[in-house]
């Protein structure tokens, strides 16, 4: 890798920068508009409208009614709501709880939590591609259960999952089904009706939206113990004075995202990036994860026989992501890749592409030609 190298940022599902219009359309409440929504004075009047007007903007990406949109500090506190939120709220019921072995921490750890409480967690399983078999969902299922927690797709792999086809198992059995939508919405489509979710898990920082704001959609009439207590925010859902700042700029985030014509470009250089590893490294290069139910910006390749993290450490000025752990000096497989059961020989070679709005051509081509000087 050359020293003159540009920056090329690859690491998408990480994070995303925030797009210019969201920025642009937050500017105004850095400066003015700083009243309390829930006043009810004049200063008060620009935040709520901006805060309804937001709401909506949700609310339309997802096919939702306004006031099934609660706003959270992102995708974490949104699955922790969902999932401890449901819990708490319906225990009485039963405390079986249904998730996958490939979720986010942000949802594995509050299960783990969970335990602690009394509950009882079944990790399905998936196979080789990291997809769920729904049929391993429905035999999971027992009359203490009370909710199914399943991604609608991977981060690292980028795997889809049959969200449709397990939300009518859970409703066939009338168990409440939450989908951790993070990094699929903007992507692909997340209608809410047409997934036949529940709840969903919306992350501001994953579609071009600041850090620190996020989303959980919860159908009307879902009962929800609330994690933060307190006044009456959110209809009761979340307590703590709303940021009409942080709430602008999610919802015009979701407004760009809700053209998904602007997906086309990324998927075209996605495969350009896998076609050319392809054709430069031959065997020695593997998929990870479904070769069609992926994610459109998403290419997780593993080098085989070779450590990924060594890789990724040679491309300086590509940023990227492994998913490997290193504990004492020793590098891990991936939790996902191990679930999986992709061979350690293959999986610790593992590196996630993951492309984005201001990834080009040029990029893609030169991060080829720099990983072939690396991994001859």
């Amino acid at each position: 890798m050359t020293a003159t190298m540009r920056r090329i940022y690859l690491d998408y599902n990480a994070s995303t920068p925030v797009d210019p219009a969201v920025a642009e359309a937050m500017r105004p409440f850095l400066d003015d508009a700083f009243g309390n929504p829930s006043s009810g004075h004049w200063a008060s009047a620009p935040a709520k409208a901006a805060l309804d007007r937001a709401r909506g903007q949700v609310a339309g990406l997802l096919g939702a009614a306004p006031d099934e949109i609660v706003f959270t500090s992102g995708g974490s506190e949104a699955n922790n709501l969902a999932i401890e939120g449901t819990f708490f709220a319906l225990n009485r019921r039963g405390t079986h709880i249904i998730t996958s072995a490939i979720e986010h921490p942000a949802v594995l750890a509050p299960c783990r939590f969970l335990e602690r409480f009394g509950a009882t967690v079944t990790y399905v399983p998936v196979d080789r591609t990291g997809l769920i078999d729904p049929e391993d969902v429905r035999r999971a299922i027992t009359p203490q259960t009370l909710l199914i927690s399943i991604m609608h797709a991977n981060n690292e792999v980028g795997t889809i999952q049959p969200i449709a086809e397990i939300a009518t198992i859970a409703r066939q059995h009338g168990i409440r089904f939450h989908t951790d939508a993070a990094q699929s919405v903007g992507k692909i489509p997340t209608k809410v009706d047409e997934l036949g979710v529940d709840m969903l898990t919306v992350a501001g920082h994953k579609l071009y939206a600041p850090k620190g704001v996020g989303a959980l959609y919860v159908r009307r009439g879902l009962e929800l113990e609330p994690l933060i207590h307190g006044a009456g925010h959110e209809s009761g859902r979340r307590a703590g004075t709303e940021s009409a700042l942080l709430a602008v700029g999610l919802g015009a985030a979701c407004a760009i995202a809700a053209d998904l014509a602007l997906m086309n470009h990324i998927q075209v250089l996605r495969d350009r990036l896998w076609k050319a590893l392809q054709n430069r490294f031959g065997q020695g290069v593997a998929l990870n994860g479904h070769v069609e139910r992926r994610l459109p910006n998403t290419l997780n390749v593993s080098f085989v026989a070779r450590i990924g993290a060594d890789i990724l450490a040679q491309l300086r000025d590509v940023a990227g992501s492994t998913g490997s752990a290193c504990h004492s000096g020793r590098i891990e497989l991936s939790p996902v890749l191990a679930a999986m059961r992709v061979p350690e020989r293959v999986g610790m070679g593992a590196i996630r592409f993951s492309l984005g709005r201001y990834t080009t051509a040029d990029e893609i081509d030169e991060v080829v030609a720099g990983l072939s000087t690396i991994a001859p």
